[in-house]
C-alpha cells in the first residue's frame, strides 16, 4: 500500500442561486501551493468538484455548501472515500448521477457521526465510527447518509480500511449473494480480479463456499489474487483464458461467470460457461456492441445472461442489501485469524488535493484493490 504525498493546487469556488456547484473560481490560486483552510463548519465544506466533462484534470478542490441531514438521515464526517469506475464515468459525463442523489463524486465513505435529522430510530450515536454507502456526495468533507445504508466499522479496520468496503464489497456480495446465486461447491470466473470488486469477489466466493477463478493483466494482480483465494489466475494479455477455463474445469465451463467487461469478452465467455450457466454483467469496460451469434451460442448452453447496477437501485433494496452484509458478511472481517476472514485490499492512498492524479492512477489500471482518497485527518 502506498502513501502519496500532496503535491496539489487549490481553486476555490462558491454556491450560486439554488445550491448548484459554483461556476466561479478564483483561478489566481492556482498560482500558490495549496494550504487546506478551515471551512465555516456551520455552512460550507471542502469537496472535490468539476464544472465540466473531462479528464482528470477538471477536478478542484472547491468549497461548497455543507449538507444538512433530511428526515431519516445521519450527517457523517468523513475521513476517507475510494473511487470507482463510476466516478471516472461521471467526471467523463458518461454516467449521470440518479435523480435527487448529490452531484459531487463518490459511492463510499467512511468517517465519524457529527449530527441527526429528524424520524431516526437512532442505531448510531455521535463519534460513532461507520462506513456508508452513497450515491454521491463522498468526495467531501461531510455527507449526509439515509440511517438504513449506514455500517459499522469493524473494531480492528482503520478508516481507510472501512472506506474500501462500502461500494467494491456491496457490489460483489449483491452479484454474487442475490444476482447470481452462488451455491456451495460452484465455479465462478471473476474478471479484473485484481480490482476492489474483484478482490471482494474472490474473498466472498470463498466465504460462500464456491471456487473462485480470475483473469488479471499482469502476473503480480494474478499472485495477490491467487493469495486471497483463487484457486487459479490467467494473465488475459497472454493466453486465451476460455482454454484456460476449459483446462482447468475438464472441458465442462465455469457455473458462473462475473463480467465487468462486456462486448470485446463475449465469445470467450461464452465458451467458457457451463450449460445453464448464468452470466452476470455489471459493468462494459471492453465495449457495448456485440458482433456475432450472441444469441445462438447461449442458446444451445441454456445460459442465463443477468446484469445489474447497484446505484440506482431504490433505497429499499439498498437497506436490504447493507442489512443482509451486515449479518452475513460483516461478522467476518472481526478477526484476520479466522480461515473465512475477509479483508480490504488496498492499492495506494492519495491526498484530498491529488485527487487527479488518483483518477490517473485508476484509469491507468495500476491498482490492485482499493485506491483511497484521504479527507480528513482522524
Amino acid at each position: 500500500m502506498k502513501q502519496i504525498k500532496s503535491q496539489g493546487f487549490l481553486q476555490r469556488s462558491f454556491s450560486l442561486g439554488n445550491g448548484n456547484l459554483a461556476k466561479a473560481c478564483l483561478r489566481d490560486l492556482l498560482l500558490f501551493p495549496v494550504m487546506l483552510q478551515h471551512p465555516d463548519q456551520d455552512n460550507t465544506m471542502q469537496a472535490i468538484c468539476f464544472k465540466e466533462p473531462g479528464g482528470p484534470e477538471k477536478l478542484y478542490l472547491g468549497l461548497v455548501p455543507k449538507p444538512e441531514p433530511k428526515d431519516g438521515e445521519v450527517l457523517v464526517k468523513v475521513y476517507a472515500t475510494a473511487l470507482n469506475r463510476a466516478d471516472v464515468l461521471q467526471r467523463k459525463g458518461l454516467y449521470p448521477a440518479p435523480p435527487g442523489a448529490s452531484e459531487i463524486l463518490g459511492l463510499e465513505a467512511a468517517g465519524v457521526v457529527t449530527g441527526f435529522g429528524p424520524g431516526l430510530r437512532r442505531n448510531y450515536k455521535l463519534g460513532d465510527k461507520v462506513m456508508a454507502l452513497l450515491s454521491g456526495g463522498g468526495y467531501a468533507q461531510y455527507v449526509a447518509v439515509p440511517e438504513e445504508l449506514l455500517m459499522p466499522v469493524p473494531s480492528h479496520l482503520t478508516l481507510n480500511e472501512a472506506a474500501a468496503i462500502p461500494e467494491a464489497w456491496l457490489t460483489a456480495y449483491q452479484l454474487l449473494h442475490l444476482i447470481a446465486q452462488i451455491k456451495e461447491g460452484e465455479s465462478v470466473l471473476i474478471h479484473a480480479g485484481a480490482s476492489g470488486v474483484g478482490t471482494a469477489a474472490i474473498q466472498l466466493a470463498r466465504l460462500f463456499c464456491a471456487v473462485p477463478l480470475v483473469t488479471a493483466g499482469s502476473p503480480d494482480k494474478l499472485k495477490i489474487a491467487e493469495k486471497l483465494g483463487a484457486a487459479a489466475g490467467f494473465n488475459y494479455k497472454e493466453e486465451d483464458f476460455s482454454d484456460k477455463i476449459l483446462q482447468f474445469t475438464q472441458g465442462r465451463g465455469v457455473d458462473v461467470i462475473l463480467d465487468c467487461i462486456g462486448g470485446s469478452y463475449w465469445e470467450k465467455n461464452l465458451r467458457s460457461l457451463a450449460v445453464d450457466g448464468r452470466w452476470v454483467l455489471y459493468g462494459v469496460m471492453g465495449g457495448k456492441a456485440v458482433d456475432g451469434d450472441l444469441l445462438g451460442k447461449l442458446l444451445l448452453k441454456r445460459g442465463h445472461i443477468l446484469s445489474s447496477l447497484l446505484r440506482s437501485r431504490s433505497l429499499q433494496y439498498k437497506a436490504e442489501l447493507v442489512g443482509s452484509f451486515i449479518e452475513q458478511a460483516l461478522p467476518h472481517f472481526q478477526s484476520a485469524e479466522l480461515s473465512t476472514s475477509l479483508k480490504p485490499i488496498i492499492d495506494t492512498i492519495f491526498n484530498m488535493e491529488d485527487i487527479t492524479e488518483a483518477h490517473r492512477h485508476m484509469e491507468a489500471n495500476k491498482n490492485t484493490g482499493k485506491i483511497i482518497i484521504k479527507i480528513s485527518e482522524t
